[in-house]
């Protein structure tokens, strides 16, 4: 199939498109390079899909013309293209941009094609708000200017699966870790402390934090589970993470184990909307997609070490 990624040169999105790749399909890439955080990160991404002979194009969903760009005949779309976290240095208008106005464009686009292909939105289990240890038929509590965001693009993309304009679902991702991971993201930032002699940005409380660390490769493997079945999955809302828990202080000392070094650690003030804990429910994604990870803590964490050190160390 013809297959497109937005947000291609991004942390899940890069190792989605190489996953498809793989197995045959035929992706196309699209990423608008923001400099959220250091582009670097994502010319390496860029540059390793190229080596895949996967093109990632550059265009921004917001503002380019989308229908000159892309082919017509897709199959798929996979739309993981956002602006992401908690950051005190993004505004409002940085998240509905990024995440409501550049989906619905990207929704209009794809209703505008002769073929209609199935749309894959990428959400977040911030949608479910200070705690997301639920079920998918749960109300949504978002408690960030993130979560708020990314629950309207996946009722946009919803929306247009009630009115059966299109065939679209929705992917709630729990706390993804990894090689390629974001910079401001827990593990990458810890890695690079530890190695560097950095001090850490701890926030007050957040080592005592419960989260559903799921490695990227068990990410992508729910994320394509999609395809074949698309009956199933129209109109639906899928969990995927980890149903095992892990603290935040427990994530520390097993990078420091790792790496038999220790991390100094600087005090800040909570973050405003920060999640004190995340279990992933996967009974429906497990029962209707055969979703299973695998991957602990240590294990994925060696890996995201690894490739740490191959391309920053």
């Amino acid at each position: 199939m013809k297959i497109l990624v937005t947000g291609a040169a991004g942390f899940i999105g890069s190792h989605t498109a190489e996953r498809l790749k793989a197995v045959g399909h035929d992706v196309i890439g699209v990423d608008n390079f923001s400099p959220y955080y250091d582009t670097q990160l994502k010319e390496l991404n860029a540059k390793a899909l190229a080596g895949k002979n996967i093109e990632v194009l550059k265009l921004d969903l917001r503002t380019d013309d989308l229908s000159s760009k892309i082919p017509e005949n897709l199959d798929y779309i996979f739309h993981f293209a956002a602006h992401p976290g908690i950051s005190n240095t993004s505004t409002f208008e940085d998240y509905f941009s990024n995440n409501i106005l550049a989906t619905q464009r990207l929704l209009e686009f794809t209703e505008s094609l002769p073929q209609k292909p199935f749309f894959v939105n990428i959400a977040t289990s911030s949608i479910y708000g200070l705690e997301a240890t639920f079920p998918e038929t749960t109300t949504a509590k978002p408690a960030s200017w993130y979560g708020v965001t990314k629950l309207a693009a996946e009722q946009l993309a919803l929306a247009k699966s009630r009115e059966k304009k299109l065939q679209a679902t929705s992917l709630r991702l729990f706390s993804v870790y990894g090689p390629r991971e974001r910079p401001d993201k827990l593990y990458t930032r810890l890695i690079d402390c530890a190695l560097n002699k950095k001090p850490f940005p701890l926030f007050d409380g957040s080592e005592k934090h419960l989260r559903s660390f799921t490695y990227v490769q068990d990410i992508v493997d729910g994320i394509i589970s999609v395809i074949g079945k698309e009956d199933v999955c129209n109109g639906e809302v899928f969990n995927l993470g980890t149903e095992t828990e892990s603290t935040t202080a427990d994530g520390i000392s097993t990078v420091e184990d790792i790496l038999q070094e220790k991390i100094n650690f600087e005090k800040k003030p909570p973050r405003t909307g920060d999640q004190s804990r995340t279990k992933a429910n996967i009974d429906k994604a497990r029962n209707l997609l055969d979703y299973n990870p695998k991957t602990d803590l240590r294990k994925g964490l060696e890996a995201q070490v690894e490739w740490f050190k191959k391309n920053f160390k």
